[in-house]
């Protein structure tokens, strides 16, 4: 159990009134405080229908208490939950009643870190419970549920407790130098080496869909004024999103749409265009536009194909963000949609009054992140795993290089120290208190 003397409760079923609300404490006085609370005795894992009273005996609610004793509990604390009625008023009287008997109000993910904490749930499990709450596609859903269940942390585990093997190893090979055999040209470093940047790489591509998954892209319409920015935004939006009129600067500020395709969440930002203006309003949306593209994920350049390519307007761009040229109109040229892929970068051609090229350019954005709509392998993932999964990585190359260059025995040792602790962070194995808390205060009250 937890040493933290603290109990903890909170109602767990969102505000408002519904059917049914749910209060839920947990810690060393949790059965005590449902003992003052229901005057009956509870039944480890099963339903008791009681009153729930106040300190002189009159009824706040009635409803079904459940009793969940350590540490076999999602906290590895006594747990008791009260579901009663879903009113917000007769809700927060009975967590007033709850906290009165000695419990106090708990911090937002509390019940979760508490379960991190005794070891219930490793660090990105506990993660995976938020993002499976927040989750707004199915795709989403049994991506958190795979990593609720372990599967991310597990090919975790496997990846340390091998890198940790390989260290051992390599630090014995240090230590017997004199031995007629260098166990360090031997080969069988490099290949265990090559062996975990092959598996680790294919870690990071799964992780990479779970966060897109989990976060979605975020798409920013460029260009002219009149180029068809705001009709691609309806289009893919697939309602009328924005207002569309032949004027040009329709567009004055910035607008966004949440749309899925084939389950990967994106976010599409519709700017203003870009051009020189005296109107202080048109100004001001231009420059939301350039901030809004500075923190693209990819930039949809939008070119009236009736019209010369304007390479100031590209000049203008952030370079390192992915752009695509999508010349648009190409009905009223009687040409033939298409993709093309160079080193200069994408382009594609469409009519977005027709829908010409339209799947194309869906099926761009997809593969463009590198996307991939069967999901049944992917876990849920977040940025600061994919970083730690990338710093891992480095380490890694790094170990091989100094093995192939120069046998540096104890070089090698250290980039595998440092990628252990890498991979190590994603699951809690090593962290801060910092970052606990900034995870944690990710959560809702009651979770």
């Amino acid at each position: 159990m937890s040493a933290n003397p603290d109990t903890i409760a909170a109602i767990a079923t969102p505000p408002g009134n519904g059917g049914v609300g749910i209060i839920r404490i947990s810690g060393s006085l949790a059965t005590g405080i449902a003992k003052q609370l229901l005057n009956k005795p509870l039944i480890p894992r099963h339903a008791l229908f009681a009153s729930f009273n106040e300190a002189d005996g009159s009824t706040i609610d009635t409803g079904i208490a459940l009793y969940f004793p350590s540490p076999a509990s999602y906290t590895g604390e006594d747990i008791i939950e009260l579901q009663g009625h879903g009113g917000a008023v007769v809700l927060d009287m009975l967590l007033r009643r709850v906290l009165s008997l000695g419990a106090r109000l708990a911090n937002p993910g509390e019940f979760t870190e508490r379960a991190y904490l005794n070891n219930k749930l490793d660090l990105a499990q506990a993660e995976a419970v938020a993002d499976l709450i927040t989750s707004s596609t199915e795709q989403s859903v049994r991506s958190a549920q795979k990593s609720m269940q372990g599967v991310f942390s597990n090919q975790i585990n496997e990846l340390v407790a091998e890198l940790t093997e390989l260290r051992i190893y390599v630090e014995a090979a240090i230590d017997f130098v004199d031995e007629e055999i260098d166990f360090l040209s031997d080969g069988v470093v490099e290949n265990r080496l090559l062996n975990l940047l092959q598996r680790l790489e294919q870690i990071q591509n799964t992780a990479q869909q779970g966060r897109l998954l989990r976060d979605g892209m975020t798409v920013v319409l460029a260009g002219k004024p009149n180029a068809g920015k705001s009709s691609l935004l309806n289009a893919l939006a697939g309602h009328e999103a924005a207002i569309v009129t032949d004027i040009a600067g329709t567009t004055r500020d910035v607008l966004r749409e949440r749309i899925q395709l084939d389950g990967m969440p994106l976010h599409i930002i519709d700017t203003a265009g870009l051009r020189d203006s005296d109107n202080a309003i048109e100004q001001e949306g231009i420059r939301r536009a350039r901030e809004e593209i500075q923190k693209a994920d990819r930039i949809l350049l939008l070119i009236d194909a009736r019209e010369a390519e304007t390479d100031e307007l590209i000049k203008t761009l952030p370079k390192n963000i992915d752009i695509t040229k999508v010349y648009n109109k190409i009905d009223l040229l009687g040409l033939t949609p298409k993709f093309e892929h160079s080193d200069s970068g994408d382009t594609c051609y469409v009519s977005i009054k027709t829908g010409q090229g339209m799947d194309v350019l869906r099926q761009h954005l997809k593969q463009s992140v590198g996307y991939n709509a069967a999901t049944d392998n992917v876990f849920i993932a977040r940025r600061r795993h994919i970083e730690a999964l990338n710093k891992g990585h480095e380490f890694v190359v790094s170990a091989l290089d100094q093995l192939q260059t120069s046998l540096a025995g104890e070089l090698v040792a250290e980039d595998l120290r440092m990628a252990q602790i890498s991979l190590a962070e994603i699951t809690g194995e090593v962290s801060s208190d910092d970052l606990l808390g900034k995870i944690f205060s990710s959560f809702c009250i009651g979770k």
